[in-house]
């Protein structure tokens, strides 16, 4: 029997069909199965995968605008210390984390559809919030740390978004999938440090009165937050109307909560701590790094570049982990990792030394680079693991087999979530790291970190008769 054939006797009757059109809850979902990925699954997953990408990258933008909104502040009248700001970029990666784990379990439980289009328009609160804050040099530093703590709800969509796409996908896919939708929602840290510096220049799109710098010329801060309320609200009616909600993946929590008690899931963690945990560590902290470090050069001109790079090396990463095994790409990355941030404490001003820029940002390139092709490898591992620790000894097949397979996938997305809000805790720690700490301390520290961590992917995951082998 042919192909052809083979899909129209087990496509699934016109009846039950339905479900697969947008906006609907799917209840038959087998995307293990060959010929219904070809003949329905493909379809639906990619239809749901790219519109939860940009919706993700704008979510990325409201979590990190603070980023790049704190280097002005000090410009138009705010009298803010160099500490208060590193602690107004740190403070949105603290409720980021901590919402995440909340999402984790709360977004398969609800649905992609749903869970989408709420966690996206909530977000217009803390920027119209901050778009008319930053309008008032008066406004108390207290109330500027709860504008930034609601824009870090923004970074909580990620666990969300990664725990509901995985489910729509078949095991030799996830990776390069997970890859693209946190690749491309991680492009949201540069999209917002490229595109800030010249939306708060424009006049044509302010709404209310620009701030006075101390050269003279004028800008719009309030763009940098104005501006993507009307994109949110669309993505959010997109995604309401577009995507669907997967009965599969809605888990009770009760199910879910058993990764507590899986060693993997706090070893994975750790590793995810160090990739992403850095990623968006650094991408929060570098603007200002630049203005302390190297005030002569541009970070409008150069702070975008780094996280754009680790945002595509992430595809990249878990295209490759799908080939290569993502337990030895993960070792290979975190060794780039602590050799790249080497290379920046060596270009750091120290005494009479004023350093290298060049040396510093190609440094910090690089550990970008390395930072993101490990978020894609880890996240490659998870469902790996464990998927081979349920299914071991048992036949495929059997109704064992198809239970431990589900249970597999359900702690996998939990994991998946889980690992990803801790990581988010990086936002927070990184630039709070610069805030109490000299540069060159904090960055001995990650170096140090990174080892750990290369000898904990390797005992575990990719040495020769590992215990998971990933």
């Amino acid at each position: 029997m042919s192909t052809a054939t083979q899909e129209a006797v087990q496509r699934p009757p016109l009846a039950d069909q339905a479900q697969y059109r947008p906006g609907r809850t799917i209840t038959r979902w087998s995307p293990e199965d060959p010929v219904f990925w070809r003949s329905t699954g493909k379809r639906v997953a990619t239809r749901n995968l790219w519109i939860a990408v940009p919706a993700l990258l704008v979510a990325f933008v409201v979590w990190q605008v603070w980023s790049i909104t704190a280097t002005n502040l000090g410009d138009v009248g705010f009298g803010f210390s160099q500490s208060q700001l590193f602690w107004l970029t740190a403070v949105p990666g603290l409720t980021g984390g901590t919402a995440r784990i909340f999402y984790t379990f709360l977004g398969p439980r609800i649905g992609q559809r749903r869970f989408t289009a709420l966690s996206t328009i909530v977000l217009v609160v803390p920027l119209l919030w901050l778009g008319f804050a930053v309008q008032d040099t008066s406004t108390p530093y207290g109330t500027m740390v709860m504008i930034a703590a609601l824009c870090g709800i923004g970074g909580a969509n990620f666990s969300s978004s990664l725990a509901n796409i995985g489910f729509f996908y078949p095991k030799q896919e996830k990776g390069n999938a997970t890859g693209i939708n946190g690749g491309l929602g991680n492009l949201g840290v540069s999209v917002v440090q490229l595109l800030t510096p010249v939306l708060i220049t424009s006049s044509v799109l302010a709404i209310g009165a620009g701030q006075k710098t101390a050269n003279g010329s004028e800008i719009h801060l309030q763009n940098a937050a104005f501006v993507w309320v009307p994109v949110l609200v669309v993505l959010a009616a997109v995604a309401w109307f577009g995507q669907n909600d997967l009965k599969v993946a809605s888990t009770p929590f009760r199910r879910q909560k058993i990764i507590f008690r899986r060693k993997h899931n706090w070893l994975m963690t750790y590793l995810y701590v160090g990739t992403f945990g850095s990623f968006i560590g650094f991408a929060a902290a570098l603007p200002l790094l630049i203005k302390t470090t190297f005030p002569a050069y541009s970070v409008a001109t150069y702070a975008w570049m780094g996280p754009a790079l680790g945002a595509l090396a992430r595809w990249a990463g878990g295209w490759i982990a799908d080939r290569l095994g993502g337990a030895r790409v993960t070792v290979v990355s975190f060794a780039g990792m602590a050799a790249s941030i080497t290379g920046v404490i060596a270009f750091l001003p120290a005494g009479s030394d004023r350093g290298s820029f060049t040396g510093f940002f190609l440094c910090f390139l690089a550990a970008f680079f390395f930072s993101g092709v490990g978020n894609g490898s880890t996240f490659r591992q998870i469902p790996v693991i464990f998927r081979g620790q349920h299914l071991k000894g048992l036949a495929e097949g059997t109704p064992a087999y198809a239970a431990a397979l589900r249970q597999a996938e359900i702690e996998s997305g939990a994991v998946t979530g889980f690992t990803a809000g801790i990581a988010a805790y990086g936002f927070f720690f990184i630039p709070a790291m610069f805030a109490n700490f000299s540069v060159t301390s904090a960055m001995w520290g990650f170096v140090g970190f990174y080892a750990s961590c290369i000898v904990v992917a390797w005992w575990f995951y990719a040495r020769p008769g590992a215990e998971a082998p990933s």
